[in-house]
């Protein structure tokens, strides 16, 4: 059996640069990922696909990037999909475990495929699962050196938030790209610099979904130095000082009925 961890990805920035005459949008962002993920166990056999996890509910067999993963590169595995994040939420569950499965599918001998973008914007940069600047609509990547160790709080208000109706909401399109993107040599440092960033998706996404501003709220009621939502949301991260506020903001935020977990950054590229 081949186990292959699945990560949160973690949009620290994410401005949108434009349109292509296709409808995909141009995107520059700051790409982490956490410690909390989904996991996927492949075992040689035909292609199959099982979900167990908190999040398994809801989640078809059928159709799931999973499986449009391991036919993109004629995978024949038996998989089985961890579901400990939540479905829709911006951190990139779907796109991780769809990377998972061509990185454990690569150590089965199938090489890993061109194009990944075709799967999804956030499949590229998973692939790595390392901090990165992602650019274009997800194909252009550059690679970071580690950022400092951040502790962090990841918050789902337990809704899922449609991603083509938040690009609808948007109010620009053509935004500046983000600063370049130094060194930094401590979390004062990526602070001072995520100060002069933003989501862009962030406020159609509270539009569309008010709880978002609340959980933001939450966050920064709770101490976090920086408190903002991640991708096309709903999930929310604050970052924190130290281990025990963020185990303590979590443990106080889950008691909204929200999903809460206190995490870090992850220390290594993707591996079970």
């Amino acid at each position: 059996m081949i186990i292959e961890a699945a990560p949160a990805k973690l949009n620290l920035a994410l401005h949108v640069t434009g349109r292509r005459p296709d409808g995909y949008h141009l995107l520059d962002s700051l790409v982490c990922f956490a410690a909390v993920g989904d996991s996927i166990a492949l075992t040689p056999g035909p292609l199959s696909l099982s979900i167990d996890g908190p999040f398994a509910a809801g989640l078809s067999t059928d159709d799931n990037l999973c499986l449009r993963a391991a036919r993109l590169v004629g995978g024949q595995a038996a998989i089985r999909l961890t579901k400990a994040l939540p479905v829709a939420s911006g951190i990139g569950g779907g796109s991780a475990d769809a990377a998972a499965v061509l990185r454990g599918l690569a150590r089965m001998g199938h090489p890993l495929p061109e194009g990944t973008e075709r799967l999804g914007a956030d499949v590229p940069v998973c692939l790595a699962s390392t901090p990165a600047r992602m650019q274009g609509v997800g194909e252009v990547l550059t690679p970071l050196p580690a950022l400092p160790p951040l502790h962090l709080v990841l918050v789902n208000p337990g809704i899922a938030v449609p991603t083509p109706a938040i690009f609808a909401g948007l109010r620009s399109r053509d935004n500046p790209p983000l600063p370049p993107i130094p060194a930094f040599a401590d979390v004062d440092a990526l602070l001072g610099w995520l100060g002069t960033t933003r989501n862009d998706l962030q406020p159609p996404a509270i539009a569309a979904a008010p709880v978002i501003a609340d959980v933001l709220q939450a966050l920064e009621g709770q101490g976090a130095r920086l408190a903002r939502m991640s991708g096309s949301g709903a999930t929310c991260f604050g970052i924190f000082a130290d281990p025990g506020a963020a185990e303590r903001a979590a443990a106080a935020l889950a008691r909204n009925g929200w999903w809460a977990v206190a995490t870090e950054l992850a220390s290594a590229p993707a591996r079970g």
